[in-house]
């Protein structure tokens, strides 16, 4: 019993390690800065912040961000147009 736990730990050791390295990996792309979380929260709208409790913080600030974007652009075409 012992020899088999010998040769199944290792093995049990190392998919445990590589399972916390993919989710390290996951984790690292979810990562936002506070200035990004201040930002939000001080100009989010109520559909912001519903996607924010529903789908977590990411979805909400890419919502947050598409938001904001189309008006960077339009005032970014009426100065060309100017």
């Amino acid at each position: 019993m012992h020899g088999l736990a010998v040769l199944l730990f290792p093995a049990a050791l190392m998919l445990f390690a590589l399972s916390m390295e993919r989710l390290e990996s996951r984790l690292e792309r979810l990562n936002v800065r506070g200035e990004h979380v201040e930002e939000f929260l001080e100009s989010a709208e109520p559909e912001q912040l519903d996607t924010l409790a529903t789908h977590g913080f990411p979805a909400a600030l890419d919502e947050f961000r598409d938001r904001r974007m189309p008006a960077n652009s339009e005032s970014d075409d009426s100065i060309r147009v100017s």
